[in-house]
């Protein structure tokens, strides 16, 4: 019988730490370590539980720091924390490949928005416009979302040769209405009480929209996605950036 992947938890007594800490203590095969926070000695809690997996849901002027000093440590930073630059993901890359450890920084864990992302890739080469709408809780730190941003990025991605057409207001009577823009792609932001994390893409031609759309109502969400991670990281040396590659999601 295998032997249970320790895995510890930074942010353990936040909005999403909490729910993975509960679902860690119950679940087969993982042995939950125990959870750090702003504070505490990082180095001395990772020499002393000796977790294999450390997965970050804090802010990102921590992330990164936690990020590497688990890599340090030997273990493989599961990072849910979103707000890393391009610059912070490909150093942590770098610290896991020189470590020879594996490691995941996602810019979201729902298995749902996973695959929201993937059908609007299927989508993009097929129309002409398309905007994005995330509707996230009123205490987001960050907007747009990274979930929206790297869904803006990779439709754009797939129209390098004949650009998304975004469509701006002749007169803007309030700044900022038609959202900001990446590559073509407009992209809104919603934040008030009684969101979890919803996002929608809305793409149009004439006479017709398709909208794919993923719904979080609880946390619980991104408890399938964060173990599917830390087990496929524990198992081998690997680096990911998104969940795409550990569910076989590929577009041609």
């Amino acid at each position: 019988m295998a032997e249970p992947i320790k895995v510890a938890v930074a942010g353990h007594r936040g909005k999403v730490g909490s729910v993975l800490a509960a679902a860690f203590q119950i679940e087969p095969g993982i042995d939950y370590v125990g959870g750090i926070t702003h504070g505490d000695d990082l180095a001395a809690f990772l020499h002393e539980k000796r977790p294999r997996a450390l997965v970050d849901f804090t802010r990102p002027a921590e992330a990164m720091h936690n990020a590497l000093a688990a890599v340090a440590a030997g273990a493989a930073p599961v990072v849910g924390t979103t707000g890393l630059s391009g610059a912070d993901v490909d150093k942590l890359e770098t610290a896991c490949k020189a470590k020879h450890v594996g490691g995941i920084v996602a810019p979201n864990f729902a298995i749902g928005a996973v695959l929201m992302m993937h059908l609007a890739d299927i989508a993009a080469p097929h129309f002409d416009a398309v905007e994005v709408i995330e509707m996230h809780h009123a205490a987001k730190l960050d907007a747009p979302s990274g979930t929206a941003l790297s869904t803006a990025r990779r439709l754009a991605a797939r129209r390098k040769d004949r650009p998304f057409t975004h469509k701006k207001a002749e007169k803007e009577t309030l700044a900022g209405t038609r959202g900001g823009e990446e590559g073509g792609v407009a992209v809104h932001s919603v934040r008030l009480p009684g969101f979890v994390a919803d996002q929608e893409v809305i793409f149009g031609l004439p006479g017709q929209t398709l909208t794919i759309a993923h719904r979080t109502t609880t946390r619980e969400a991104y408890v399938p996605g964060v173990l599917l991670a830390i087990r496929k990281v524990t198992s081998a040396p690997r680096f990911y950036r998104g969940l795409d590659e550990l569910l076989g999601l590929r577009v041609d």
